[in-house]
């Protein structure tokens, strides 16, 4: 079968439930290079010592859940000094059992050296390794000694040619960062045309005025602001303004395309209460604005810097004209970040629980080589239902509320869904009055009684509500809202309450709504390009009077890009294979007549079934099925299971995977055996059981799991059993393929000397998770010149922290002194180990950094791989790239003519292998957007790369392909 990724949808639930094409076995073209999967729970976690990081779920301490069987193939099993240890975990203080080790029988039988923690290196302690790296002497695992302070420095150095680049000086602070310049355009590839959602914009030329605005008293709301601003411009736009037509950010800045009469002005601004429909007086608030001359935007450096005359965006002009551009929208939708929302905008689609989807549009002002570019790309997201209280909670319950009393799980449920969000009381006519609910009642509403009087006369809320409006409280046994400020307790029933519209949902959606949601927002290329265009025009920019004003134009007409289309590398399979050789078509591939070109070996295996509707004898036969699949495949695979599947129930799962682990052992009986594999079959909606299982799995039993889905199960497809099967036999140390270019030496600053290849991401929490953890993950080639086998760890750190704290870390051990370790060393070590060669390059792939965190990403990081290398030899610094990977962006492409056949792949996307690296890049910077993978449904994102640090010197070809070919090998 076709393995191809699915674009624009988040992978959710099992492994292995993304397959779709026909065909035996399978093979694709990822988006990204070696980091393509999540990390899981916390520590370190190496998994069987080469276990590709999309496996890695632990969570703790530092776990390498697997076990270093001391072959070559397995470079885990023996640790430096301060890895040595019993099990896994890391220092006390992370949380973990003993230190690095390399799973059971791994080390000694000591409980670990780490005493006390470590100490991270202070941010931004940054410094210079300019010390010649000469030559492939081997850094041993001695790696305890006390580590330099500062790396060795010096003004300039000059590597000899054979050992590698010169090292640029790690920049001291931001201000002196110089991203690379773009080493000119890559030629490689056959040339087409494809279209981008960029829309030109003309920079306009005028001059533009910033002001400092101050409104009292302080308000939190950015609509009471602009409410405020509004009233303002329309009394004094004629008189005080000089007929100028301001932008306003809602807070404390305003922005005016030429001066206003005054350097500085206090106005008296009366706002009056939306007409409620009581026929009482209406509430007034007066505020006291206050706009004073701040600064002049000079558009004349943007201009500079779009030319390439000028190496930093000046961040004040862009802001401006991007605030001008979301005056009219803001004024008409709802806005969320950067995109903005509409009922109106496409069909509103109910997600269950009482939420449900909006359309909407992003729009971003961007600086490209074509000029100014404004993104605009469709969106979608979550907000509240205005339903009556009543109903949302039904819903949310998904049953009738009147049928039985509320438990205490159901209160819970109820106050988290609805603590913060505004309601209306709707028992009181054409009267509206809005409330933001601040919790639920402990007593049901028949219980609730409150003073009426000076005097302390006690009245229950039941009587009150039919004595003053007429109104029975029908739901006497439900909690009243508590509405307001908490401390003076405010009482509404929820059938009196219905939820305001407009409010966003932000807190984590489950599963059934994010199928829902993605279902939603899943379109061909053809029709998401057709609705940008129709946006494009709705929002009408020639119109706009702030556009207009400002004197900014924007193109109606998509940008037309020049774009190549990069071929697919050579990927050479086993020799007893009838097919020796494959060339991936239109980004797809499968195993008929192949073998893995290293199998790997699974003698000792069982089985564990958590889903009711698979009978043990069909676990049974799907084993079988899978285990004649992997040895077809070229694994060794042990037909017969340690002991038969057994069936458990969900809430069960550590009970028993620990029993049945511990079965399974004393079955195995001799300490040189170990179980292999555990197969573990799924329900196919099984919420939280999945992350628990990995958790088990990788840090406490140190074992390598598959899941399966039960749909999965019951098909028992021949393309789904290969395609776990290439799974299994990565995750068990084997290789699945390598690139025929690796083998025969051709790849342009890879093979002609050692290089490690690594990947990084961090994975934050979702919305309301506010005490957990954030989880770093990083992988690393551990073959050369093949760069085809990774191992992983991954930690867990402060939560939504972006920078990853332990790649380098000392700590101080009572015995030796100063001590250092880290992620990179732990990984630097383990290539040593498996190749018997230092790297002499380093390339490093960094995931999921937002364009604002670039330069504190960098210079933080950077330092700690510079720190790492310097801790295992005083003069070791080979050197480094450093290639920031985005997915989180909205640029998309489309072919030129979505009827060419030759144009686009079966999904309508763009051929896999298109780069981008002209017109819509960075006007002067390294960078570029490649789509390396074919589309299943939507339409495909491509991978914005944008190279921060280059001491390799790679030319635009050379780091295309490489970064391309990368994407086939796993």
């Amino acid at each position: 079968m076709v393995r191809k990724k699915r674009t624009d949808v988040p992978s959710a639930g099992g492994e292995s439930s993304q397959s779709h094409d026909t065909g035996v076995g399978s093979g694709r073209a990822t988006q990204r290079p070696p980091h393509q999967g999540g990390a899981g729970g916390g520590g370190y976690s190496t998994g069987r010592g080469l276990v590709p990081q999309s496996q890695q779920t632990g969570r703790g301490g530092y776990s390498a859940g697997g076990r270093g069987r001391g072959t070559s193939q397995q470079q885990f099993a023996e640790r430096p000094p301060e890895y040595q240890g019993r099990g896994r975990g890391g220092p006390p203080q992370q949380g973990g059992r003993g230190s690095y080790g390399s799973g059971r029988g791994s080390g000694g039988s000591g409980g670990g050296p780490f005493h006390g923690g470590p100490s991270r290196p202070p941010y931004p302690e940054l410094h210079q390794a300019t010390q010649p790296f000469l030559g492939p002497a081997s850094f041993e695992a001695g790696s305890s000694s006390r580590p330099p302070e500062h790396a060795p420095s010096a003004q300039s150095l000059h590597i000899p040619e054979e050992a590698g680049q010169a090292i640029q000086p790690v920049p001291s602070s931001s201000k002196s960062v110089r991203f690379p310049l773009r080493p000119g355009k890559g030629c490689t590839g056959t040339k087409c045309i494809v279209k981008a959602n960029h829309f030109f914009a003309e920079l306009p030329d005028k001059d533009l005025h910033q002001y400092d605005v101050t409104i009292t008293p302080e308000v939190a709301s950015r609509g009471v602001n602009r409410a405020v601003m509004e009233q303002l411009v329309k009394l004094y736009r004629e008189s005080y303004l000089g007929k100028h037509l301001p932008a306003y950010d809602g807070r404390k800045s305003l922005y005016t395309a030429g001066p206003l009469p005054f350097v500085s002005k206090e106005f008296r601004i009366t706002l009056i209460d939306d007409d409620d429909g009581s026929g009482m007086q209406r509430r007034e608030c007066e505020f006291r604005v206050v706009i004073k001359l701040a600064a002049r935007a000079d558009l004349h450096h943007l201009g500079l810097f779009l030319q390439g005359k000028q190496a930093d965006a000046p961040q004040e002009a862009l802001q401006v004209l991007d605030i001008v551009l979301r005056e009219l929208p803001t004024s008409r939708y709802c806005p969320v970040g950067r995109s903005f929302y509409s009922p109106y905008l496409g069909r509103r689609q109910s997600l269950g629980e009482g939420i449900e989807s909006w359309r909407g549009f992003y729009q971003s002002i961007r600086p490209t080589q074509m000029g100014l570019s404004l993104n605009i790309d469709m969106s979608s997201t979550a907000f509240i239902e205005p339903l009556p209280v009543i109903d949302f909670v039904a819903q949310l319950l998904n049953r009738d509320v009147s049928s039985r009393p509320l438990s205490d799980a159901d209160r819970v449920k109820i106050k988290k869904a609805l603590r913060g969000v505004k309601v209306e009381v709707t028992h009181r006519g054409n009267m509206r009055r809005k409330y933001r609910i601040s919790g639920l009642t402990s007593q049901a509403t028949r219980e609730l009684t409150f003073p009426v009087d000076e005097k302390g006369t006690m009245k229950s809320v039941v009587e009150y509500f039919y004595e003053t409006y007429g109104f029975v409280i029908q739901h006497t046994q439900w909690p009243c809202l508590q509405v307001g400020n908490q401390q003076r307790a405010n009482y509404l029933p929820m059938e009196v309450c219905k939820i305001v519209e407009g409010q966003r949902y932000s807190k984590r959606l489950n599963e059934r709504q994010i199928t829902a949601l993605l279902r939603v927002t899943c379109q061909r290329p053809q029709e998401r390009e057709y609705d940008i265009i129709e946006t494009v025009h709705q929002n009408a920019y020639h119109e706009d009077p702030h556009a207009k004003e400002f004197g900014i134009k924007i193109s109606e007409k998509l940008a037309s890009v020049e774009a190549r289309i990069l071929p697919p590398p050579w990927l050479k399979y086993h020799d007893t294979g009838r097919e020796k050789n494959c060339l991936p078509q239109v980004g797809q591939w499968n195993m008929m007549n192949k073998k893995m070109v290293n199998g790997g070996t699974v003698n000792n295996w069982i089985c564990i079934n958590f889903s009711r509707q698979v009978q043990d004898s069909v676990a049974l036969r799907f084993c079988y099925e899978l285990s004649q699949m992997c040895y077809i495949s070229g694994m060794a695979f042990t037909p017969e299971p340690v002991l038969p599947p057994i069936s458990a129930r969900p809430e069960q799962v550590e009970k028993v995977l620990k029993t049945r682990y511990h079965d399974a052992m004393t079955k195995l009986q001799t300490p040189r055996k170990e179980l292999d594999l555990l197969i573990v079959i799924l329900p196919d909606n099984n919420g939280s059981l999945y992350g628990d299982l990995k958790r088990i799995c990788e840090t406490d039993l140190g074992i390598v799991s598959q899941c399966c889905l039960t749909k999965h199960v019951f098909k028992m497809s021949k393309q789904y059993l290969a395609n776990v099967a290439l799974k299994i036999n990565v995750k068990v140390g084997g290789r699945n393929t390598v690139l025929v270019d690796a083998i025969s030496r051709r790849i342009p600053l890879v093979s002609d000397r050692p290089t490690i290849i690594f990947g990084a991401d961090v994975t934050h929490p979702h919305p309301g998770e506010d005490s957990s953890p954030s989880i770093a993950a990083v992988v690393a080639s551990q073959d050369w010149p093949e760069i085809t086998k990774y191992a992983g760890l991954v930690c867990a750190q402060a939560h939504r922290q972006e920078l990853i704290q332990d790649l380098f870390k000392t700590w101080q051990d009572p015995v030796r002194g100063t001590v250092s370790g880290g992620m990179i060393k732990e990984l630097l070590i383990s290539f040593r180990r498996a190749t018997g060669h230092k790297p002499q390059r380093i390339i490093f792939y960094r995931d999921g950094v937002s364009e604002g965190q670039f330069y504190q990403v960098l210079l933080y990081e950077l330092d700690a791989i510079r720190k790492a290398c310097a801790s295992l030899e005083p003069n070791y610094q080979p050197p480094v790239t450093f290639v920031v990977v985005q997915k989180r962006h909205h640029t998309r492409l489309f072919a030129n003519n979505h009827n060419d056949r030759n144009a686009v792949d079966k999904s309508g996307n763009i051929l896999p292998g298109t780069v981008v690296d002209s017109k819509i890049c960075h006007p002067t910077e390294f960078d570029f957007y490649l789509c390396s993978h074919a589309g299943i449904q939507g339409t495909s994102r491509p991978a914005h790369y944008h190279v921060l640090w280059d001491e390799n010197k790679f030319t635009a070809d050379a780091l295309q392909s490489l970064t391309n070919n990368l994407c086939y090998t796993y």
